[in-house]
């Protein structure tokens, strides 16, 4: 292996845009490390544009005619000097061919190996590699299937309801549920077609469905000498359409014992593809506290700022010291976990609409602030919300002593947060984290489905507005009579105020 000890890193390109590339070339910004965006012209007056120390335009709005050319980045990197290329996420952070070009152009890329990259991008390649180390795994097949009947034999040999998903997916692409046998057929063709339209691969395998499910993900790290630890747990069980909406740390189910046995064989499985970097290695948890692993990712996930504020570690911080070949400079048991955070994506949708995308121009935009809260964002007051990238404008986060504290504190900061000309998730959000189940512990992945319909809100709504009436009568009739407190507060939050004006 190359030493790389006293390699130093002088430039960075971040291959990304909006909120990763802004918080990416911050933490290089403290290491003393220059920054060059990349941009579509979409984003000519994006703020990560703004702060980078050099921006280059790579192309046209669509994705494939930018920020997914490979090549032109390359080329971008060469002439300007680059030592090394943050993939962030999405885009070309899982690409393996890419990670390969850019180590052949004699540029460091701030991530895996190209090798490990192609392992865990499959499912079935991913838990062959994990298998060797005895990790827990859902029954099913081993191998893909494309033959119906021999598909109809394992399903009733694993048991329904079963779970067809793509080797290559993410994302709920190439995914059916089947309980019933009758359906299997039809299902089987319906998801092969579906990931050979999203990923180019129709593989597909067969698990046991979990039933009760909780989505618990495991951060690791591991330096090019050898050395691999985890930074506990995040719970990502409030999804809509298998994308994630809420993220905490730590699990309120984990028990030490269980988050011990799970980062063991977090570890074990980036050493099963000799790991270099930031990963996060993914698991199902039943409800009987059984846990199975599901797949690596990679890269750094969008949730990794909870991660951040338990440990106080810098995630893209020990990316760049891993790439320049530093060791860690804390062990496993250096790492403690500092109380509880919450996220939750901020995404231009509409709750009321089934989470339809909406798009428009920001003409109110104004974070909430104060102790315990964090908001990484791409987005100014002014700008418009792009039809071509993922609909996200912020990731909001908390962080206090306890869950109960970073809760209350999230109720507090979504109150803060003014956001008016496009339909947001802040109100579903709300309601999601004081929802009994959420606040008890007590759910799982089929929370908004169990809970959820948009009628939740609009209650929600009627009753703000009729308490909001009752407190403007008493302020009106204390003004007259001066018998009635006025020191009620306002009850409707600014993001809502913003949004009626």
């Amino acid at each position: 292996m190359q030493d790389l000890s006293n390699f130093s890193m002088k430039k960075i390109l971040v291959a990304n845009r909006g909120e990763i590339a802004l918080r990416v070339m911050r933490s290089a910004k403290e290491m003393g490390i220059a920054t060059v965006a990349v941009f579509s012209e979409a984003d000519r007056n994006a703020p990560f544009v703004k702060y980078a120390d050099e921006a280059v335009c790579i192309g046209p709005a669509p994705s494939n005619q930018s920020y997914l050319k490979g090549d032109i980045i390359i080329d971008v990197c060469k002439k300007l000097g680059v030592d090394g290329i943050h993939p962030g996420y999405g885009f070309l952070s899982e690409n393996a061919v890419f990670a390969e070009k850019v180590q052949k152009a004699g540029i460091t890329f701030i991530g895996p190996n190209p090798g490990s990259i192609e392992v865990m991008g499959s499912k079935l390649a991913a838990k062959a590699a994990a298998r060797k180390y005895k990790i827990p795994m859902v029954p099913g097949t081993e191998d893909a299937i494309s033959n119906p009947e021999e598909a109809k034999k394992i399903a009733l040999e694993v048991g329904l309801p079963i779970l067809i998903k793509a080797s290559a997916g993410g994302g709920g692409k190439g995914m059916r549920i089947v309980e019933k046998i009758e359906e299997l057929e039809e299902q089987m063709t319906r998801a092969i077609s579906e990931a050979e339209s999203a990923f180019g691969d129709g593989s597909v395998f067969i698990e046991r469905y979990v039933t009760g499910p909780r989505h618990i993900e495991i951060q690791v790290l591991a330096d090019k000498h050898g050395n691999v630890v985890y930074l506990f747990e995040r719970e990502c069980s409030i999804q809509r359409r298998h994308q994630k909406v809420v993220e905490e740390a730590p699990s309120a189910i984990l028990t030490p014992e269980l988050r011990a046995a799970m980062g063991k064989s977090a570890v074990d499985v980036a050493r099963s593809c000799d790991y270099v970097g930031a990963g996060t290695v993914e698991f199902l948890v039943d409800d009987k506290l059984n846990y199975y692993f599901l797949e690596m990712n990679t890269r750094l996930q969008v949730e990794h700022p909870v991660t951040e504020m338990i440990t106080g570690i810098d995630l893209v911080k020990e990316q760049i010291k891993i790439a320049r070949g530093e060791k860690l400079s804390f062990t496993q048991d250096d790492l403690k976990i500092n109380g509880h955070s919450l996220e939750i994506r901020v995404y231009a949708e509409d709750p009321k609409n089934n989470f339809l995308p909406d798009i428009g121009k920001l003409a109110t935009y104004r974070r909430p602030s104060g102790p315990g809260v964090r908001v990484d964002d791409g987005f100014e007051e002014g700008m418009d919300i792009p039809i071509f990238y993922d609909p996200m404008i912020s990731k909001l986060i908390t962080h206090a002593k306890t869950r109960e504290e970073a809760i209350a504190r999230m109720v507090r900061a979504i109150d803060d947060y003014e956001i008016s000309g496009v339909q947001t998730t802040l109100e579903f959000c709300r309601w999601a984290i004081q929802h009994p189940a959420f606040v008890s512990g007590k759910f799982d992945t089929h929370f908004v489905k169990q809970y959820y319909t948009p009628e939740v809100l609009s209650r929600g709504s009627e009753e703000e507005a009729q308490l909001a009436a009752i407190l403007a009568n008493a302020i009106f009739s204390n003004q007259k009579t001066k018998e009635v407190s006025v020191k009620k507060a306002e009850t409707t939050s600014n993001w809502r105020k913003a949004r009626l004006s």
